[in-house]
């Protein structure tokens, strides 16, 4: 594995644990840069307080959970303005959607069980769990990470359900210019993989580059000369939604793993 990456340049998108992610790839013989793709994730604290309030004064037919870091996120602030018993007793007594995982673990921990969820780990997974609701005239409380989700509430509101998003962590933008510079480094392949390690950081990107015209040149180069990498399904779905097709991802998701995963892709096509 030490030299998997040998001759193999890596841009990392994620600011959180750049340092760590470097380390890995030097360590298989590959270069890393840092291009942050992402400024800071912040709590909105403020927002959050009046989401709760207004979540436990007017229970929903149905609350989805997305993210186990938003559910603890919630059930902490939730305590700091003394609603965490009516909280914890309110999504007792309301049916529960969850995505991913971490947030069936963040809930198994306070003694609750979704109802439903998805099979994969994915937003499709999750809408496949609920395909079967009648959602006509619900009111669903939809709990994000920092990033909407368009697909996610389009279907809810097709199916006719009412939806209420709330949002623990907000994704603020990187520095002016690092975009231009990995959407530039990309397109003329001056990089040979680009590791993604949550969905708002493609999404910034695509974003920056339909703004410049340069979208369809951005996937083009995903698809022949650049490797996209993603730490899961969810960061992978950003991906897709915009018609990037040769994602590398590994089955766990890990930073690690996602590392490794590439290794192998990069030895099995070398």
């Amino acid at each position: 594995m030490a030299e998997q990456l040998k001759g193999i340049t890596v841009a990392l998108a994620g600011p959180r644990k750049s340092e760590e992610m470097a380390k890995l790839v030097q360590n298989m013989g590959g270069t890393a840069l840092h291009r942050p793709a992402q400024g800071t994730v912040f709590l909105d604290g403020e927002a959050l307080r009046e989401a709760l309030v207004a979540w436990t004064q007017h229970p929903p037919d149905l609350a989805i959970l997305t993210t186990g870091m938003g559910l603890d996120a919630l059930f902490e602030m939730a305590g700091e303005i003394g609603l965490a018993e009516r909280f914890q007793e309110v999504l007792s007594s309301s049916p529960i959607a969850a995505r991913g995982y971490k947030t069936v673990n963040a809930l198994k921990k306070r003694g609750l069980v979704p109802e439903v969820r998805d099979d994969d780990g994915s937003t499709t997974g999750l809408i496949r769990g609920l395909a079967d609701w009648d959602l006509r005239g619900k009111e669903v409380v939809l709990q994000l990470h920092g990033d909407r989700s368009p697909r996610l509430i389009a279907w809810l509101t097709e199916a006719g359900a009412v939806v209420r998003e709330v949002q623990p962590y907000l994704h603020t933008p990187p520095e002016p210019g690092s975009l231009a510079r990995l959407l530039a480094e990309i397109t003329e392949g001056l990089v040979d993989a680009v590791a993604f390690t949550s969905g708002p950081q493609f999404r910034f990107l695509a974003g920056y580059a339909r703004e410049q015209g340069k979208l369809g040149e951005l996937v083009q180069a995903f698809e022949t000369k650049v490797l996209a990498v993603s730490v899961g399904k969810i960061t992978s779905e950003s991906l897709k939604e915009e018609g990037v097709k040769r994602i590398v991802m590994p089955e766990h998701e890990r930073m690690g793993s996602m590392f490794v995963e590439l290794g192998r892709y990069v030895a099995a096509n070398r």
